[in-house]
């Protein structure tokens, strides 16, 4: 990522972007310390880190990352929901998947304060694949205030 160029004393936002690589169908991968990085090159000091996920088959979500289980029991809590064996009218093989996406969301936001983000004591970001494994993208525009 490039640093947020300076306009006058204002600094522009910053683009961004990790590549994740999945290993399973449908895995939750923590992506916290890649976002925290992106944050910290970036140079802002406050403001607004919005990430996009530009697919249709995976999310992004922020939720607790002490507890490795959370993530399991959200993946099979959305099984659960949309089950991969479901009868859809869109038969693409991957139905349950743009389900699951359109459940968890495409986009979350995270202040940043001091230069780092302000997540809660037990939370993390999560990429959420569903339709894995492949290798994706997750898209990062950083605001300063």
């Amino acid at each position: 990522m490039s640093p947020g160029a300076k306009q006058g004393n204002v600094r522009a936002a910053a683009n961004g972007e990790l590549s994740v690589q999945t290993a399973g169908r449908t895995q939750l991968l923590d992506i916290t310390a890649g976002v925290a990085r992106l944050v910290r090159d970036s140079g802002v000091l406050a403001g607004t880190c919005h990430l996009y996920v530009p697919h249709t088959t995976a999310g992004v979500t922020i939720n607790e990352n002490a507890d490795p289980d959370v993530a399991l029991d959200i993946a099979t809590a959305l099984e659960r929901i949309a089950p991969q064996s479901a009868e859809y009218r869109h038969s693409e093989g991957n139905s349950d998947s743009h389900v699951k996406a359109a459940l968890v969301g495409s986009s979350v936001t995270v202040f940043i304060s001091d230069g780092q983000l302000e997540l809660g004591r037990w939370q993390g970001i999560f990429f959420c694949e569903f339709d894995g494994p492949r290798l994706r993208k997750l898209r990062a525009k950083i605001v300063p205030d």
